[in-house]
């Protein structure tokens, strides 16, 4: 099994602290690897597709013809096609107006726990399209409704659009997921890289606005902290997928103002308290530049008197859980966080997966 779990220790989270507190050289990475990593190559697979594919800098192409091909890079993935009971396309309000959804429903008989999805790209890629695969997936493997947000993109929409679309899906699944035949008061969210920024921030949000309660949060390696400055973001720079310099693109394009990237909303590393979040699973890549934030807040939360479980999977890179069809640790991914889902909603009667 080409993963490893890591164990949270305090004396981590004392590292990061104090390398916020104090801005460092950018020549100096402020926080270390960890856990320690055997030697583990990247997937054959995964550098195969890297070498094969000339990527253009997505700071040097329009939104448009970024999302056009990110689209095309999806469509053309093979997929799992997980089967679920029925799938449907409707809007919801929210503040930006009308917010389009997917609602995704599992085989059996409802009402199912909720888990309110929110996709990555950089706040400025990826749809419902792009996503609609590792959603089916996890409605059919975690027996849950799943609702897939398409929130608004930057830069048309910059923060915190996306975090009030964010927001706003899970309270109307809150306060209406009866109509859809969910349980509005067994809910979580989840989402990867900038969905999973979004959702840690949605999560910060429901505890300081007074709900609606979450019975977990899956983050899959997660935006976190407007620090670019860690090993893994100069380890991995370049040539494995999501650069340096893309998430360099992607925050400025995302972030209105410079003084936001200290936001909370924005930053969930840089909160000051994590204390009252709910209970937490946080998948890392080994090869990717944002590992080692991803992790840092595993330990933020683990000291904050969270529960936490977080897993860094070795051999892959970032975006590695959408293939599922052809990674096995991509697959493997997908049911740890179905089994992890479960055991949210339904400790004493979920079961792992062998």
């Amino acid at each position: 099994m080409r993963r490893i779990t890591a164990l949270i220790l305090a004396g981590v989270c004392a590292l990061t602290l104090s390398a916020q507190e104090k801005p460092q050289p950018v020549a100096k990475p402020v926080l270390d690897t960890y856990p320690p990593t055997a030697d583990t190559p990247l997937d054959p697979k995964i550098r195969a597709e890297l070498d094969a594919v000339k990527a253009v800098p997505i700071s040097q192409q329009t939104p448009a013809e970024a999302r056009a091909g990110f689209e095309k890079r999806v469509a053309s993935t093979p997929k799992l096609a997980d089967p679920v009971a029925k799938v449907d396309n409707r809007t919801i309000p929210s503040p930006g107006g009308k917010l389009p959804v997917r609602v995704y429903t599992p085989n059996g008989k409802g009402p199912f726990s909720v888990v309110v999805y929110y996709h990555g790209g950089g706040w400025v890629l990826g749809s419902l399209d792009t996503h609609d695969d590792l959603c089916r997936s996890l409605c059919s493997r975690a027996g849950v409704l799943v609702v897939s947000v398409d929130y608004r993109l930057a830069p048309e929409h910059k923060f915190p659009a996306a975090v009030e679309d964010s927001h706003a899906a899970l309270k109307w699944c809150a306060e209406n997921a009866g109509e859809i035949g969910g349980d509005g008061k067994r809910l979580a969210t989840a989402g990867d890289s900038a969905g999973g920024n979004l959702a840690a921030a949605t999560a910060l949000y429901a505890r300081d606005k007074g709900g609606p309660k979450l019975a977990a949060q899956v983050l899959i390696y997660p935006v976190l902290n407007h620090h670019f400055d860690t090993t893994s973001y100069y380890q991995f720079a370049t040539g494995y997928g999501l650069t340096r310099d893309a998430m360099l693109y992607y925050w400025k394009t995302y972030l209105p103002r410079p003084e936001e990237a200290t936001n909370l909303y924005a930053s969930p590393l840089q909160a000051k308290d994590l204390k009252g979040l709910p209970p937490a699973l946080v998948l890392t890549a080994q090869y990717d530049v944002l590992r080692d934030e991803g992790e840092a807040y595993a330990v933020r939360l683990k000291s904050a008197g969270v529960p936490v479980r977080a897993t860094r999977y070795l051999g892959m890179n970032h975006g590695f859980i959408r293939s599922g069809a052809t990674l096995e640790p991509a697959k493997h991914g997908l049911q740890e966080i179905a089994d992890s889902l479960k055991k949210a909603f339904d400790p004493a009667g979920a079961k792992p997966s062998p």
